[in-house]
């Protein structure tokens, strides 16, 4: 390990493969992923907490960690219960996934050549999950919500996948430290609003959070996870920060610069870009309204498709002309 350290120094320097430090790394990645999680659990319950006029936000989430796990599970009739206990528990399962290929400084548990198509396929493993969590539970109102959640999904998921490739022209690749690297002097945010913009929503969108949450309401139709209760219920809502928290960490070396910073080594301003996008994301939840499920699939189709592609357009006339 110590041999290695140079390696992974020289690495972040000169935007080089990460060193891959799986599998043991992979558990420092995974408590990472869970630090933010609950961070994000924390300030989200703080938040809550400061609207309602109410104390004690910050140790909400422990709270109501501790009483779904007495809580009893509750069951429909004649459910699916494999399927509903695979899609609650996909959720974290494609979170630690995202991050895997994340480099932090010059350390990355898996440094895939393709790290920004494996990142859009674990999206799609978050499609099957939310899907499967209100299929499985053999109840209309979970019914609606995987419906509700899959025309969402419809509008988000084609503008998040040429979001991403805007900075993989940039860069000429798909791995993540070489985007990273080549982000040095201007971050990829700067230049590519739009793209940057429009990955944000999709993190909300596979997040099923703020104005994209209406797959999980509690109007008269219900929403995906309405049938969930206890430990079912907890872990369903640690994957939906888990995969908030993936998100953020996805964005520092994709559009934010990733490692690059004064003073501190690239691990800690990775992680500091990460706790500072992750703050705004869960602090933006209550600042928009919530939209339906077709309103945005509209929107989607008619104005953030188009709108990306022109800065897709924009990015590779750059990188040809620089070239």
């Amino acid at each position: 390990m110590a041999e290695a350290m140079p390696t992974a120094a020289a690495a972040e320097a000169t935007g080089a493969a990460a060193v891959t430090v799986a599998p043991a790394g992979a558990l420092a990645a995974l408590g990472i992923l869970v630090a933010l999680a609950v961070l994000a659990a924390m300030l989200d319950g703080a938040l809550t907490a400061r609207a309602d006029g109410a104390s004690g936000g910050v140790v909400r989430p422990f709270t109501e960690t501790a009483r779904l796990m007495r809580q009893r599970r509750r069951s429909t009739v004649r459910p699916d219960a494999p399927l509903w206990r695979i899609g609650g528990a996909g959720l974290l399962v494609a979170a630690a996934l995202m991050v895997a290929v994340v480099p932090l400084g010059g350390w990355a548990v898996a440094d895939l050549d393709v790290g920004v198509v494996w990142f859009n396929a674990m999206d799609v493993v978050v499609w099957a999950s939310v899907w499967l969590v209100g299929w499985g539970a053999n109840s209309v109102p979970g019914l609606v919500g995987g419906y509700r959640f899959l025309a969402q999904a419809l509008g988000y998921e084609l503008p998040l996948m040429f979001a991403l490739v805007a900075p993989a022209i940039a860069a000429g690749s798909l791995n993540l430290g070489r985007v990273a690297a080549a982000q040095e002097g201007l971050w990829f945010a700067v230049w590519m609003p739009v793209a940057f913009v429009v990955y944000l929503l999709g993190v909300a969108g596979f997040s099923v959070w703020g104005p994209l949450a209406p797959a999980i309401g509690t109007d008269i139709a219900g929403g995906a996870r309405a049938e969930l209760s206890g430990v079912d219920r907890l872990v369903f809502e640690a994957g939906r920060y888990a995969l908030l928290a993936a998100g953020a960490a996805f964005a520092v070396p994709m559009f934010l610069g990733g490692g690059a910073g004064p003073g501190l080594p690239g691990w800690a301003w990775g992680l500091v870009k990460t706790v500072a996008l992750l703050a705004v994301l869960v602090w933006l939840r209550r600042r928009l309204p919530a939209l339906r499920p077709d309103t945005f699939l509209e929107a989607g189709w008619m104005v953030l498709l188009p709108a990306v592609l022109v800065q897709d357009l924009v990015v590779a006339v750059v990188t040809v002309w620089r070239s």
